[in-house]
């Protein structure tokens, strides 16, 4: 029975000749409520809405098959369109390391944003607040000629105990007792916006968490979003950077989600490990 087909009156009655006796109920509710349906309209409607969800599916599909689709294989079609400029490649960027870094990238344009994506975590991460792993990151990421004079303007920022009291450290660059001092950075994705032989740039689109992570921080960990644009050049068989720089977003509308507990954030920071980029 369809909503509205249930009336609050008598049926009418009908007696015909036969003896039998007919009911019906009246086209338009005498007592000013809903005319009464055609018993087939729902049924209609259920079509129409089914159809329409079959045709969505298809859709769908249709727009995911990719280059790799068994009819196009089949019916001997030309190349498709190139995969969006978001699609991964799938294919692994190296296997090797130089001081915990992901080195040995290819030189190509995707070994390049490779590259980027990688050196990217590496610039964001806590390690960058130690002295020895700092040194160790710049001269890793840099050409030779720029890691020198970079590693002498860090050292001065990470010295800085304005810097280090606004972040929550202590003078050495520690955390404080019973917190886990918390940097990451996740790249979304990447796009080379100019290439030449051994040079490239490469904008890296990512998402960072910052903060100390425990019940008496005044610091916690938040979430924001950023795009650094990273200047590289082929230097002994690799992608270096001779500069980047840092701007805004993309950032995304955030969602009404419950933040975590300090006790949640700090163990899922100490027991969920990083990634190796490709592009």
């Amino acid at each position: 029975m369809n909503p509205g087909d249930e009336r609050p009156y008598p049926d009418y009655a009908d007696t015909t000749a036969t003896g039998h006796t007919r009911t019906r109920l009246p086209e338009n509710d005498p007592y000013g409520g809903v005319p009464r349906r055609p018993t087939r309209s729902s049924s209609r409607s259920l079509v129409t809405v089914v159809g329409v969800v079959v045709l969505l599916i298809a859709a769908i599909a249709f727009a995911n098959r990719g280059d790799h689709s068994s009819a196009d294989s089949a019916s001997g079609k030309g190349a498709q369109p190139k995969a969006a400029a978001t699609a991964p490649s799938g294919t692994r960027p190296v296997d090797t390391k130089t001081a915990d870094i992901p080195s040995g990238f290819a030189h190509t344009e995707q070994g390049a944003q490779s590259a980027a994506a990688n050196y990217a975590v590496a610039l964001g991460s806590a390690d960058m607040f130690d002295m020895a792993k700092r040194h160790a990151i710049v001269n890793t990421v840099y050409t030779p000629d720029v890691a020198a004079s970079r590693t002498s303007e860090l050292d001065h920022v990470y010295a800085s105990q304005q810097f280090l009291s606004n972040i929550g450290l202590t003078k050495d660059g520690t955390p404080p007792k019973g917190q886990t001092f918390v940097s990451r950075v996740i790249p979304v994705g990447t796009k080379v916006t100019a290439a030449g032989t051994d040079t490239a740039t490469v904008e890296v689109w990512y998402t960072s968490l910052f903060g100390l992570s425990g019940t008496s921080s005044t610091n916690p960990v938040t979430e924001s979003w950023f795009t650094n644009t990273f200047e590289l050049k082929w230097v002994n068989n690799d992608w270096k950077v001779t500069d980047f720089q840092q701007k805004d977003g993309p950032v995304p509308v955030g969602r009404d989600q419950r933040a975590s507990t300090a006790d949640d954030m700090t163990k899922a920071v100490e027991e969920y490990g990083g990634f190796t980029y490709a592009r």
